[in-house]
């Protein structure tokens, strides 16, 4: 599909930064896939140059614009009904592709359109990256890393990308970077989705992880790191990756039970982005038998301290692993903002111009404003009171394609 120059009008507007959206309905005009102007009625409603005109004010009493929404940790080569890594690589290279392109198909409608996929083997999702880029595929703009780094028989080390010692650890970027890669990303920790990896020890100590930043900022590209224990927390933040990719402090009894307030404020000292992976199922663990979970009360500990000192967050749901489809993000929104207390302003950010920023797309995208990409999603109601109404768009353009 290609750009549609059109016109919305009759739309309240939230650019992606302002603590309120615009006090009176505005229009947004969209020519060659970007927003050229927008601003209060009648300024803007003239519909003479628009070849598709979306009007409202009339038939609902309030619909709201805002930033297409963006998810920083996918995997799009997943199959989040499928619960082994084994059993995932039984499916056939077609139907593989088929469901890789259904399941980007839905993250747009759901309004995400731009996402980080976070790792696979065989850089299939490049693939589709530059397929959706082309305009021949439906789906969000992907920024992409293709093997993650991990040390032999790590997390994820089905994906191909082992290495021990720093002239297997440089073998390894150079591959990704060979194939195009967006981003690097590092298994700091080991992962749940791995057996025989412990979430709680670090794989790389902090000289090794220095040295992929380095090689990886030496070809213009940021690192993301897998953590989840402590020690492995504290070397990304130290070695300066951009990312930190769940940070969720795992301890012998479960995310959340080894919390250091001193990791913590390295995090926040560094200037690392904390990447919570919190999606629509930590919503289903809010509470049981009307009680706080100890599972909420452990994350919630955590995800508040960091908000508190100042951490800065993105929006993130891990996509892929068993149990967490691709187009649910705005329910893992709404479980963020319960975990960590963050207003519905405040997380709305950490998935637009919060998000944009870390992944180097500020000029691109992550807000509503002349010249950017024209990235927009409708909703009824007022999602910076009601984060629920994110899950009923009404209406979405992807770099001014229509979706409706």
């Amino acid at each position: 599909m290609e750009p549609v120059d059109c016109l919305i009008s009759g739309v309240f507007v939230w650019d992606g930064l302002a603590e309120a959206r615009s006090e009176a309905p505005w229009s947004i005009r969209i020519q060659g896939g970007r927003i050229v102007a927008l601003g209060p009625e009648p300024e803007l409603a003239d519909d003479a140059q628009a070849a598709a005109v979306f009007r409202y004010g009339d038939a609902f009493e309030q619909v709201t614009a805002i930033p297409g929404l963006i998810d920083a940790h996918v995997h799009l080569t997943l199959d989040p009904f499928i619960g082994s890594p084994s059993k995932q690589f039984e499916v056939s290279r077609d139907a593989a592709w088929n469901a890789m392109c259904a399941r980007a198909g839905a993250m747009v409608r759901a309004g995400v359109t731009t996402a980080r996929d976070l790792g696979a083997g065989e850089w299939r999702e490049l693939g589709l990256r530059d397929e959706i880029a082309a305009g021949r595929i439906t789906g969000p703009r992907l920024l992409c890393v293709g093997q993650p780094v991990t040390t032999p028989g790590g997390h994820c080390h089905f994906w191909g990308g082992e290495a021990s010692g720093s002239a297997e650890i440089a073998r390894v970027v150079d591959r990704q970077l060979a194939h195009g890669v967006d981003w690097i990303k590092v298994m700091a920790t080991g992962g749940v989705f791995t057996k025989g990896t412990d979430v709680r020890a670090a794989q790389f100590d902090e000289r090794e992880l220095a040295e992929i930043v380095a090689r990886a900022r030496s070809h213009e590209r940021e690192v993301a790191a897998h953590c989840h224990g402590k020690l492995g927390i504290r070397n990304a933040a130290v070695s300066g990756v951009r990312t930190i990719e769940h940070c969720s402090f795992a301890g012998s009894d479960g995310f959340g039970s080894d919390f250091d307030e001193a990791v913590a404020a390295e995090v926040v000292g560094r200037g690392a982005w904390v990447s919570p992976t919190v999606n629509a199922g930590w919503g289903r663990r809010l509470e049981k038998d009307g009680e706080p979970t100890p599972f909420f009360e452990r994350m919630s500990k955590c995800l508040g301290f960091l908000r508190e000192a100042g951490a800065r967050f993105i929006a993130s749901t891990d996509a892929g692993i068993p149990g967490v489809e691709h187009h649910r993000l705005a329910e893992g929104l709404a479980a963020f903002s319960r975990y960590t207390g963050a207003t519905p302003v405040e997380t709305l950010r950490t998935a637009t111009s919060e998000s944009a920023r870390a992944l180097g797309l500020e000029t691109e995208t992550g807000r509503l404003a002349p010249g950017l990409a024209a990235d927009v999603l409708l909703v009824r109601g007022n999602p910076l009171e009601d984060l629920a109404t994110l899950r009923r768009p009404l209406l979405v353009t992807a770099r001014g394609k229509p979706i409706v």
